[in-house]
């Protein structure tokens, strides 16, 4: 493909024909030291680019050192979500960006992470393997985008890359840096349901080789056909780095978000399993099929004088590079951070048969959680030549010790069976199941119960990876990885005592991957590959839905896991499209169960078989598309069971795991200044838990955007999310609601770039 070079000083114009649907995304490579050097007094010189197409939604290498080959050269199926993708589809959260990728479910958690970020990735949860710049952010949040460059999804076992973690695979965000040059973006967004948003991006070389960059975001609105809920949150992201452009770099990085929310769970379950009264009520309804009741969008079970969510984020982050030449890099980075929640939310139960009398008891589920991370890395990349094989390689050691405390508030909410009825005899914490009302007079008590619980994780890794290039056509990948975990948790003190009880457990787990590449052509590749994973006890740290929890009786040893995949990458249209093609299993072999005497056991089977199909970058100069679809047949082969349940789970499918799903996004740039766009998603039926009784619909959605370029420094951009308004579920939980999605979501933003 012919490419057209510009050097861009300040104040030169990109020529239209040249930019992308949304304006080309320049990817400031460092200066060298003599350009800084000559660079006359007064102009500020940004390096040379290269302009190439229409939005660069084509990604050709992953930020992590351990993949060091280009994507179509590397044995495994990862997915980069570029800037470009995260602004013209108008995604202000963490799951908006993932929803992009086909394969990934959203889980709701209880008391741990409800209306947090909870992926699951080809159905296993990867909540404690999502990753800020290569660092494990454990702590329950809802991430924000103002200071995301990208997002990369690595799919299958990332045991070998990234010690204990889910076996579907895990998620790294890369944050902005700071670089050469100056530049001043902003953006200014309104729309209904109240939204209101703006966010600044600045960037100043203050010297030859250091800049400052200063990120900044606020944001309140509604939720789109939600009574009562609302989100408020701000943030600020500083990094400052010197040696810009030399082979010696210091980069020092702050980020801070908080959050203060009302927040919504959603709907109850139609549930299947009458739970009788013995009041004499009379029965209004039958028994359900477990889907969510069918009431109004707007329908609110929460108190607003009772509920509210705050969260708050703080991670510094150090990090020292030096390229003692082009074939060997060093690199140290040390994080600390701390994440807390504070909330209090309304769980519309549907497990007491208030349901079948048209009540809600509203249940209140708490937290107050404070997660705590010290990280280093030191890291080692480069490449060298044996005989006629060429090698890429990284090694590393990284030490972490993360802690987490938790504890609740008691809340009066009265009996679960809502015996006196709704309104104001039982004191409002039971509602009808069509009419609530959020600003009842609620009254209760709250106290902070002061009990809280303790996990701490102390983790010594190694690793090293090697790429080698056998030829033109072959090449073979491999990495192993060894963690040094021990873990520990203090319980929470015994009813009537001041007992606690610790427990604690130490694995050593070893992972690894290898793979085969074969390059039938030099814009082809077709691979094999092989990979483990480890979720030891108490990998969650109580910040969510541990599948291996360290309690009583039960620290058992580490869930084993391994994945196969065969699959095919081409770059097309001129290596400006690119197409990948998978086929996998993963497989569980010793998933912790419940026997059925009621004592757990490392003596589960479970497997994921699926295929996937992956597209990103351009079809034509104006065209450009990113997406892919998922298939996943999932089954729980022995799934244990107490008692009577022993086996009945067997063969059900994972929760949280589609069988089908779809997304498309795609921008087309019809004049040289306006741009329009749409999204398709698609996402079958998901199963709420493993008995399989409780269930969200399959559901389309679309999106719509237009973009227009008024000048060089202004474009306005109109996006609208859930275009038909479709009413559809975008969490469910195992037993008690569904997380019901937004509804039409129009935004205006004016975006300002200097």
């Amino acid at each position: 493909m012919s490419e057209t070079v510009l050097a861009i000083t300040k104040g030169v114009r990109i020529l239209p024909h040249l930019t992308g649907a949304l304006g080309v995304a320049v990817a400031a490579a460092p200066a060298t030291a003599q350009t800084a050097s000559q660079t006359p007094p007064g102009t500020v010189e940004l390096p040379t680019v290269t302009v190439s197409g229409a939005s660069e939604f084509k990604v050709d290498h992953s930020s992590s050192i351990k993949n060091p080959e280009a994507l179509l050269d590397t044995p495994r199926s990862i997915t980069v979500i570029p800037q470009e993708v995260i602004q013209s589809t108008g995604s202000t959260t963490f799951t908006d960006v993932l929803r992009t990728v086909p394969g990934i479910a959203f889980g709701a958690g209880e008391g741990g992470n409800p209306v947090g970020d909870r992926p699951f990735i080809r159905g296993y949860d990867a909540q404690a393997s999502t990753f800020l710049d290569g660092f494990r952010d454990i702590g329950s949040q809802s991430r924000e985008v103002f200071n995301i460059e990208s997002v990369e999804v690595t799919k299958g076992p990332a045991g070998a890359y990234d010690g204990r973690g889910s076996a579907g695979g895990s998620i790294n965000i890369t944050s902005k840096s700071a670089k050469l040059g100056n530049f001043a973006e902003g953006n200014v967004g309104v729309g209904n349901a109240d939204y209101k948003r703006a966010t600044v991006d600045g960037n100043w070389q203050f010297a030859e080789h250091a800049a400052f960059r200063l990120n900044a975001m606020y944001h309140d609105s509604d939720v789109a056909g939600r009574d009562a809920t609302h989100q408020n949150r701000w943030g600020v992201a500083p990094t400052v780095t010197f040696g810009l452009g030399t082979p010696t770099r210091l980069t020092m990085s702050y980020y801070h978000m908080q959050t203060d929310d009302i927040p919504d769970v959603g709907t109850p379950y139609n549930n299947p399993n009458f739970n009788a009264r013995t009041d004499g009520r009379a029965r209004t309804r039958t028994a359900g099929d477990g889907s969510p009741v069918n009431v109004p969008r707007n329908t609110y079970y929460g108190l607003l004088d009772r509920d509210f969510r705050k969260d708050v984020a703080d991670m510094g982050t150090i990090r020292f590079e030096h390229d003692f030449s082009d074939a060997l890099r060093f690199r140290n980075q040390t994080r600390m951070s701390r994440t807390s929640q504070d909330f209090i939310y309304t769980q519309p139960d549907d497990s007491q048969g208030n349901l079948y009398y048209d009540m809600i008891w509203r249940r209140a589920n708490t937290r107050i959680s404070t997660a705590r991370t010290l990280s280093n890395q030191t890291d080692l990349s480069g490449e060298f030549v044996t005989g006629p094989v060429r090698h890429k390689y990284a090694t590393g050691i990284e030490f972490s010790r993360e802690t987490s405390n938790n504890d609740t508030y008691t809340v009066a909410t009265g009996s679960n069976r809502c015996p006196a009825g709704p309104g104001a005899a039982g004191g409002y914490n039971c509602t009808t199941l069509y009419n609530p009302n959020p600003g009842d007079p609620w009254a209760g008590s709250i106290a902070r119960t002061n009990n809280p619980s303790y996990s701490q994780t102390n983790t010594t890794s190694a690793y090293v990876f090697d790429s080698m290039e056998l030829g033109k056509q072959w090449m073979v990948n491999a990495g192993l990885r060894f963690d040094r975990y021990a873990t520990e948790f203090l319980s929470t003190r015994a009813a009537g005592t001041n007992v606690r009880t610790s427990y604690s457990r130490d694995d050593n787990l070893f992972n690894y991957q290898f793979g085969v590449v074969y390059k039938p052509a030099d814009n082809a590749s077709v691979y094999v590959s092989y990979g483990t994973s480890s979720t030891p006890a108490g990998a969650f740290l109580a910040q969510g839905s541990d599948s291996n929890p360290l309690t009583t009786g039960s620290q058992l040893a580490p869930e084993k896991n391994r994945a196969f995949e065969l699959g095919t990458k081409w770059d097309v249209l001129r290596k400006r499209l690119a197409l990948t093609a998978a086929i996998f299993r993963i497989e569980t072999t010793n998933a912790r169960i419940t026997l059925q005497d009621g004592t757990a056991a490392m003596a589960g089977n479970k497997r994921v078989d699926g295929f996937e199909l992956g597209f990103s970058g351009n079809v034509t100069d104006d065209w450009a598309v990113f997406g892919g679809y998922t298939h996943l047949k999932s089954e729980l082969r022995n799934a244990g069971g107490a008692g009577a349940a022993f086996g009945l789970s067997n063969g059900t499918s994972f929760p949280n795991t589609p069988q089908d799903s779809f997304s498309l996004w795609s921008t087309y740039r019809l004049f040289p200044n306006f741009t329009v766009g749409g999204g398709a998603y698609y996402v079958s039926k998901v199963w709420g838990s493993e008995v399989n009784n409780k269930w969200v619909p399959a559901y389309w959605r679309f999106d719509a955007m237009a973009s227009y370029k008024i000048n060089k420094a202004l474009t306005l951009q109109l996006n609208v999310q859930n275009l038909f308004n479709k009413t559809y579920y975008s969490q469910a939980y195992p037993t008690h609601y569904a997380t019901m999605a937004p509804g039409r979501w129009a935004m205006l933003n004016l975006n300002v770039r200097y």
